[in-house]
């Protein structure tokens, strides 16, 4: 069995050099078991840094990293267009991590050992028998956002946002096309994609690191995580032809990220 590895990169030159030292030479340990096959793919996305320069030094080192680069920014596209790529070759899982290391090797590996019959797996921070290192107002935006899908979209997951997720290679190529949001509901988009199509998705408790550097700016994201999914909503619903007719409107009267 083989596996590809998204991994979205913006602006990571200062982290992707450890995350990839860390999944390669893990990896490469379970490849010689002749356990899982697999490949890492960073797609880079708006990147203004040298995080190019420093995977190409480390394909130099490890022949399984590849590498996308893209001028257009944001996670989601980044996840499509890795998740594109990873179709064209023989994986038979695909799934996408955060550069960070918030998830390491050893709790991403966790996920293909248990996917089992299941025909994707996600990890969760909040699921019991996880462990997360988060402070107590990330844990409050986190619950409010999940009380909100749960809401929308009756998911019946408790974290659909942790950045840890594998799917069979049938999944992707089902959903792939179909996708609407590139922003802060990617990930709901997609476990949604996925319950509409019948697929079964498990939900995996995992250890959680929360990790400093992050690009976001705290008091912006609840307002655009709430909006976008609302608006996600409404896509999928007999109400689409307000979202198109918003999208018609001058770009500066717009709700940024709506």
């Amino acid at each position: 069995m083989k596996i590809s590895i998204v991994m979205p990169a913006y602006n990571e030159e200062n982290r992707i050099g450890r995350t990839l030292e860390e999944y390669c030479r893990f990896f490469d340990n379970i490849k010689k078991n002749k356990e899982i096959d697999y490949e890492i793919l960073i797609v880079i996305n708006g990147t203004t840094d040298n995080t190019e320069g420093i995977v190409k030094d480390y394909q130099k080192k490890y022949k399984e990293i590849k590498y996308l680069n893209f001028k257009q920014g944001g996670k989601g596209f980044a996840i499509v267009q890795g998740f594109k790529e990873s179709l064209k070759g023989n994986s038979e899982l695909i799934g996408f991590v955060d550069a960070d290391m918030a998830t390491s090797p050893e709790d991403f590996y966790d996920l293909v050992k248990n996917i089992g019959k299941g025909d994707g797996i996600i990890a969760s921070r909040w699921k019991k028998g996880s462990k997360t290192e988060r402070d107590f107002g990330k844990i409050i935006r986190s619950k409010g956002f999940n009380f909100l899908v749960r809401s929308l979209f009756l998911l019946p997951y408790e974290d659909t946002q942790c950045g840890a997720k594998i799917f069979r290679k049938k999944v992707v190529e089902k959903i792939i096309s179909k996708i609407e949001s590139l922003e802060w509901a990617f990930d709901v988009d997609l476990l949604y994609l996925a319950k509409k199509n019948h697929f079964k998705i498990i939900e995996y408790p995992t250890i959680w690191h929360d990790k400093k550097g992050s690009k976001i700016v705290p008091m912006l994201v609840p307002i655009k995580m709430a909006s976008s999914v609302i608006r996600l909503r409404m896509i999928y619903s007999p109400f689409k032809f307000i979202v198109r007719l918003y999208n018609q409107l001058p770009k500066k009267i717009q709700m940024h990220n709506w």
